[in-house]
């Protein structure tokens, strides 16, 4: 299939050209990371040359790993780049965190295109560890040279004219950068506005009217299939409808998915849902290559040699990744090594006690989080409490258990709340890791299971824990606790781990430590829980946790 030399290859197969949308077998002749000449022949071949597959939006944090180590996984899936944007780190160490991401990704042969994160915080409901505004952006846009202004997630913001959202839409503008869009059930004359103020992309989508509303507005739709948040199959017919409008991405990816796939799966099923497969190969290369301007070759005379080689269409097996002329993996083996990274992190609170999570019942009705696997979007919904010597406390038999952010960046009492949907008969699982300011999160059946699972996470400075009992689990995160410096497959076993525990603690969630992280995003309706309290989405505006005083 290929033979290479040291800076000269050549690799034969049945070339899948997206631009011209025509396959025909032939041979690439690479040179210095190019393809110098494309040789065509008649000789018939079992493999087919794609183009590499790109994710066209990703929080690389949410890997749990550092760039190298998430390009050594990604490989393996033919995936060659990611637009990939950087605001879990920034929210945690500003600038500092943004460039750490970027200097560790260059490490490694692997295109990691990083945006200039719009909103940290997220909102202005929650306590993070640094803040951007329209100077930073231009500095991370001009002097750090990042590609394109991230998912610009304070909707409200840019719908009133907030005059600091936009200026940092404004600056991105001026630098001809693409602007990245967030905008969850808006619609009407709402998302008009948020379209004119030049935002070109939204992920956030979960039906079809909706896609079909922004796409009318010019929006390209990125139909998303991640570890929490799934579109796919729901989105798939806007590739008969409006398939230059569309990408594939997978915004959040855990470790142990990372492992099992990456784009790949998604085209792989659009496959065998019978879509065409030009079409779906230029979602996955060339309409996230094109919007973006990403210099990543398509299998053209003088492009960069970016490919992957694959079985078939009907396995979609990828047999070899390329980037620049270096083959990067074979038959599922990384060839990028793992390496050694520094440590750098933003971790200020002490440990709490039991009675800083205690609640007094002040009611006769709780607002209450209804989590819902898959998705990201919650409910508030109204729950009797459940009141022991007066104290509002879980009642896991009700699945109503309690939920708590614990500000990391400096001493304040714990945030408390009421959720449905996790599951827990017993226990708590809480994490660092918390969309997207990365305060404490926890959820658990009793506090003092849930006080020890926060204070797991706190003497660590940044991490995942299980307790159940009298044991305790916990998977480390030293780097802005967000990401581990372990080898990426070591990781994924870990946290397969974690999560069987919390599975066998009663939770019925696929991935139940996913979900919690999205309990405090506040930019997502209808009710999360921030750092300063219980949160309305729907009306950007907090909430009393009580519904109905007595």
């Amino acid at each position: 299939m290929s033979a290479q030399g040291i800076n000269a290859a050549k690799v034969s197969g049945n070339i899948v050209d997206v631009v011209a949308g025509e396959i025909y077998p032939g041979t690439l002749l690479i040179s210095d990371g190019k393809i110098e000449d494309i040789q065509r022949g008649d000789e018939k071949y079992d493999a087919y040359i794609i183009p590499g597959l790109v994710d066209s939006h990703v929080h690389i944090e949410s890997s749990m790993l550092v760039p190298s180590e998430f390009a050594r996984l990604a490989v393996r899936h033919g995936t060659v780049a990611t637009v990939s944007d950087p605001h879990e780190i920034a929210n945690v160490l500003g600038l500092a965190g943004v460039r750490y991401m970027v200097e560790n990704g260059r490490s490694v042969p692997f295109k990691f295109f990083f945006g200039a994160p719009s909103c940290v915080p997220a909102t202005s409901f929650e306590t993070a560890g640094a803040a951007f505004e329209a100077p930073e952006i231009g500095t991370l846009l001009k002097t750090d040279g990042l590609f394109y202004l991230s998912e610009m997630m304070n909707f409200p913001g840019v719908i009133f004219a907030d005059p600091a959202v936009m200026a940092r839409i404004e600056t991105a503008r001026k630098l001809g950068k693409p602007v990245d869009g967030h905008a969850p059930g808006v619609s009407g004359e709402d998302l008009k506005k948020y379209v004119s103020a030049g935002i070109t992309t939204d992920h956030e989508c979960t039906t079809m009217d909706e896609a079909r509303e922004k796409i009318g507005l010019g929006m390209k739709i990125l139909i998303r299939e991640g570890s929490a948040a799934k579109s796919l199959e729901t989105l798939l017919p806007l590739l008969r409808e409006s398939p230059e409008m569309c990408m594939f991405c997978s915004d959040d990816r855990h470790p142990d998915d990372l492992v099992e796939g990456h784009v790949n799966e998604l085209v792989k099923r659009a496959l065998k849902l019978g879509y065409d497969r030009m079409t779906v190969l230029r979602c996955a290369s060339l309409n996230p290559i094109r919007h973006y301007g990403l210099p990543v070759g398509l299998l053209r005379k003088g492009d960069p040699a970016d490919f992957a080689v694959i079985d078939n269409f009907d396995d979609f097996r990828v047999l070899e990744t390329w980037i620049d002329g270096k083959k990067v993996a074979e038959k599922g083996r990384s060839l990028i090594p793992h390496q050694k990274v520094k440590v750098i992190n933003n971790f200020k609170v002490t440990e709490k006690k039991i009675q800083d999570f205690a609640i007094k019942a002040d009611g006769k009705t709780l607002n209450v989080i209804e989590a819902m696997d898959g998705q990201l979007l919650t409910k508030n919904i109204e729950e009797a409490p459940n009141v022991v010597e007066g104290l509002a406390v879980p009642d896991p038999a009700r699945d109503l258990l309690k939920l708590t952010v614990v500000n990391r960046y400096e001493e304040a009492p714990p945030s408390l709340a009421f959720i449905k949907g996790f599951g827990l008969k017993r226990g708590a699982i809480a994490a660092s890791v918390g969309h997207d300011s990365h305060n404490i999160i926890a959820v658990g059946a009793g506090d003092e299971e849930l006080t020890r699972a926060v204070n797991l996470v706190i003497s660590n400075k940044g991490g995942l824990a299980v307790v159940d009992g009298a044991r305790e689990e916990f998977l480390p995160l030293p780097i802005a606790g967000l990401m581990t410096d372990e080898d990426g497959f070591t990781v994924a076993e870990k946290y397969s781990r974690m999560t069987k525990l919390a599975r066998e603690m009663g939770s019925s969630l696929r991935a139940p430590f996913m979900t919690l992280s999205f309990m405090a995003l506040l930019v997502i309706p209808e009710a999360k829980l921030s750092d300063k309290g219980l949160f309305d989405g729907t009306r950007f505006a907090f909430m009393d946790l009580f519904a109905c005083n007595a």
